[in-house]
């Protein structure tokens, strides 16, 4: 119970002093010691709760803190409409006042009497997510300390550094984070999913250009709009089902799935909005433009997960009601397999990364939509490997970006020279994302047999199709950091030792998560599995797990043997022809002309470009989601 209250509390102290210390050494103390207070508390949190064969149920029941959240959602709300007022928003202003009324009414109308006893509650998800959430999320603070310096260096001369409340908004998400993920009483769930929602709107708006403005406005829109869902859902369970206890609610949901219908649905509609499936991925496009410690927060450890994770809660109710599950089945699966046809058409690395994040949360949401034992498996080393992989891969781009000025993979050209450290790490991050035997892999595997298991023909196909998309843009850029022509100068030795730190910490935690997957899977996901179903969910067999933890190893001995012990000797490059330009990689061809090497990847934008394919993505997933909700309401049940 303690260590629960410390990870919720201590962040937000941490914050508030970083609102105050004004010098870069204080604020560097405070954020490494705070992150490591934090990391450390999480790894703790799973020693001290590892073993139990049920959830805890921890006792927090407080009218007090039933009121604070209440007064806290209502502040989140206010704040968003004063910023709706301020730039002229109308919808962000509508949607936040009805979210008032929504929530006043729950509150003080249904829910100000009704207790829940076990306000907090612990599961392996939780253990896992708290594990996400710790070291990941603290380990994104540490680097945003060197990345935000040289950010604050390319500001405009006299411009205002707003970095302590960068700071301070970065470890109030994570104790956001933190709430979502233990509050088993859903009007604690509900606050902490509103305070990530005004976070990501500040982050999101950081820059304070047009085009931040507005990229953050679209993303408090959209998950204002989820947030509405929620609050009705709540609304649903106080009035009609008689709980606010989260497992109490999906113990009557699988009991009696009709009756538990339309807060089933309203809640998944929540989840998904808030992990940016179509057609709302474009808040989580927009998000690209804040910093990149911002990018990899909400695309790694929070934001984006808590909405995956209210939907893997939710699987055992998928499994036994048939149309809030072909819900988030059909729209998971069009996401994964639209997104990753997207994500060929891009040369901004951010966006790469940003449509590969919208997928591979389309993919676990399809897996929790499926509800079966093996895909939650599936679901949660999805979550895992995404988390981590993704986190390394955002702070590689941002680091090549400050020091090659660009994040367009075709100006990543020789990169394995240049950045021979960073270049390693990406392709690491790259590798696991789409090649055997790494994690990612592994759990694609797992959703596939799962898929198959259940005669889920249609996800089968989008499977197939959209991992052949992913192969072809992760190659791309694979290959683009794998060429190596001459000996350009060695651009990372200005690299932070924050920045270093924290990608290196990535890097241990993808190999170690690879490496142990039979580890994590005995003590962590498949214990999870059998307290939600009392029955195990592991597809594929330990012997493999441990073979693909053997190969993984080789993998990347050979990847990073010999690194910094080359003695190369600079030399021109050949072009096997007369040279005109060597620098600029020009030759006389036979025709006496003159002919520029250059290789580029192949975008085909006239097939997978974000004109052709979103609009199919954001038609297909409204109508199939407006059919679920009208369906819910009006009581339509599927045997």
């Amino acid at each position: 119970m303690e260590m629960l209250l410390f990870l919720i509390a201590f962040p937000l102290v941490a914050a508030l002093l970083l609102v105050v210390l004004r010098f870069d050494g204080a604020r560097g103390f405070v954020v490494v010691a705070s992150a490591a207070a934090i990391a450390v508390a999480s790894v703790l949190l799973v020693v001290f709760n590892a073993g139990f064969e049920q959830g805890r149920m921890f006792e927090a029941a407080s009218p007090l803190v039933d009121t604070l959240c209440t007064a806290v959602s209502a502040i989140c709300v206010v704040v968003v409409v004063a910023f709706a007022v301020k730039y002229r928003n109308l919808a962000a202003g509508l949607l936040g006042i009805v979210q008032i009324v929504l929530v006043a009414v729950v509150e003080f109308g249904f829910a100000h009497e009704m207790e829940v006893a076990d306000g907090l509650y612990v599961d392996y998800l939780s253990l896992v997510m708290a594990l996400i959430i710790g070291i990941i999320g603290s380990g994104i603070c540490i680097y945003a300390l060197g990345y935000m310096k040289d950010f604050q260096t390319h500001e405009p001369e006299g411009a205002k550094d707003r970095r302590p409340t960068f700071f301070a908004l970065m470890f109030v998400f994570l104790s956001a984070m933190f709430v979502i993920v233990f509050s088993n009483n859903m009007i604690w769930m509900f606050t902490g999913w509103e305070v990530t929602t005004l976070c990501s709107f500040l982050l999101i708006g950081y820059t304070k250009t047009q085009e931040a403005i507005a990229n953050a406005f679209r993303q408090i829109v959209m998950n204002l709009a989820g947030g509405v869902g929620f609050i009705l859902a709540l609304l649903f369970c106080v009035s009609q089902i008689g709980t606010l206890s989260l497992r109490d609610f999906i113990d009557v949901a699988v009991q009696d799935p009709a009756f538990a219908m339309v807060p089933v649905v309203l809640l998944a509609f929540a989840g998904i909005t808030k992990a940016a499936q179509m057609p709302f991925q474009t808040w989580l496009l927009g998000a690209m433009v804040a910093p990149t410690p911002t990018s990899a927060l909400l695309h790694s450890s929070t934001m984006v997960k808590a909405g995956v994770f209210m939907l893997v809660k939710l699987a055992p109710c998928f499994l036994v009601s048939a149309i809030p599950s072909m819900m988030v089945m059909l729209v998971g699966g069009i996401t994964f397999m639209l997104c990753s046809f997207m994500a060929i058409s891009q040369t901004n690395a951010k966006r790469v990364l940003a449509y590969s994040t919208i997928a591979n949360l389309g993919l676990i949401a399809a897996c929790a939509g499926v509800g079966t034992p093996e895909a939650v498996w599936a679901a949660v080393f999805l979550i895992i490997f995404h988390a981590i992989a993704k986190s390394l891969l955002f702070l590689c781009v941002g680091t090549a970006e400050h020091h090659i000025g660009s994040r367009d993979i075709e100006d990543m050209d020789l990169l394995f020279d240049r950045m021979p450290r960073l270049a390693r790490f990406m392709m690491l991050g790259i590798m696991c994302m789409f090649i055997a035997p790494f994690g990612m892999l592994v759990a694609k595997w797992a959703t596939l047999v799962s898929f198959v298991d259940m005669d889920q023909v249609a996800l089968v196909l989008i499977l197939a199709f959209g991992s052949a998309a992913t192969f072809m843009f992760w190659a791309k850029w694979m290959g683009k950091l794998a060429g190596i022509a001459g000996s350009p100068d060695n651009v990372e030795v200005s690299v932070h030792p924050s920045e270093w730190f924290s990608i290196l910490l990535m890097a241990v935690l993808l190999v170690a998560g690879c490496v142990l997957i039979p580890v994590m899977s005995a003590t962590l996901v498949e214990p999870y599995v059998v307290q939600v179903y009392g029955m195990a969910g592991q597809d594929i067999a330990t012997d493999n797990l441990w073979i693909a933890s053997i190969c993984v190893v080789v993998v990347v001995i050979a990847l990073f043997t010999g690194l910094g012990r080359s003695r190369k000797r600079k030399v021109d490059v050949y072009l096997s022809g007369v040279s005109v330009d060597n620098e600029a990689r020009s030759f006389q061809n036979s025709l006496s002309g003159q002919t520029v090497a250059t290789a580029r990847n192949w975008y085909m934008g006239d097939w997978f470009g974000e004109a052709r394919v979103a609009p199919v993505g954001v038609a297909f997933n409204s109508l199939i989601m407006a059919a679920a909700i009208v369906l819910a309401l009006f009581g339509v049940s599927f045997a």
